[in-house]
């Protein structure tokens, strides 16, 4: 256990300055207050005071988790508000299961068990820093649970997990390596409308698509035209716009 109670307080207080900052500084936390599950518990009216009140709270604890030296009271008021958080994302899930709880950021995604796994592994570590060790902090320990933590919050998806998803969808561009029937026409479609040759004869169509086929790597996409019949070619494998070729055809003349 040695090093292991002294790593907790920065982990701890890292997020509740992360949580306490937000709530006071950030103008679209305040604006999104009323939608929160918070706003359900106390009213809409008093949901901005009382995230700020809740984020003294925080700043408070922080401060004195940093602050040495480290005493197991302030550990204790750790656990307490960590116990708070828990209580406080029960009742979000059960009182307003569509409501984000606004903890760390404005979004709004409801709690679900990400959030619910932040606050226990808060608590966690906050009863592990209850034996106040005088001791030098592990460095690597609170590295990692600092990434745990950042991982389980849902507030940041869009700065690393979504990125990270769509460069996995590049990376192993799962329609390439489909069979040709499996390709959605929605994405022959989109990568359709991204083409060159979309762009040079969307002003001549005159209907929606009426025609589709697969053949030899192909499908062929057939719109109505101004007295024509325009037949697109979209590669099933691959995503280049410029591989799209367009085919405008005569109608017959009737005699």
């Amino acid at each position: 256990m040695h090093g292991i109670a002294a790593s907790q307080p920065y982990v701890i207080a890292l997020f509740l300055v992360w949580a306490g900052l937000m709530k006071l500084l950030s103008r679209r936390m305040r604006a999104r207050a009323g939608h929160t599950a918070l706003a359900r518990l106390v009213g809409p009216a008093r949901a901005v005071p009382a995230f700020r009140l809740v984020a003294l709270a925080e700043l408070a604890v922080a401060a004195a988790l940093l602050l040495p030296p480290l005493l197991p009271l302030e550990a204790a008021a750790a656990a307490a508000l960590c116990a708070g958080f828990l209580a406080y994302l029960a009742y979000s899930h059960v009182a307003a299961p569509a409501s984000s709880c606004g903890c760390l950021g404005a979004h709004s995604r409801p709690v679900d068990l990400r959030a619910f796994a932040r606050a226990a592994f808060l608590l966690v570590a906050s009863l592990l820093a209850l034996p106040a060790d005088p001791g030098p902090p592990l460095v690597p320990l609170a590295l990692a649970e600092t990434a745990v933590l950042l991982a389980l919050s849902a507030e940041l998806d869009r700065h690393w997990l979504v990125p990270f998803r769509r460069l996995l969808v590049r990376l192993r561009r799962p329609l390439t390596a489909a069979p040709a029937g499996d390709v959605p026409l929605a994405a022959s479609l989109h990568l359709l409308h991204r083409s060159p040759a979309y762009c040079s004869a969307s002003a001549q169509l005159t209907t929606d698509v009426q025609d589709t086929w697969d053949e030899d790597g192909l499908r062929f996409v057939v719109y109505g035209a101004r007295e024509r019949t325009a037949v697109f070619a979209v590669p099933l494998a691959g995503d280049d716009p410029s591989a799209v070729r367009v085919s405008l055809v005569r109608e017959p003349t009737q005699v």
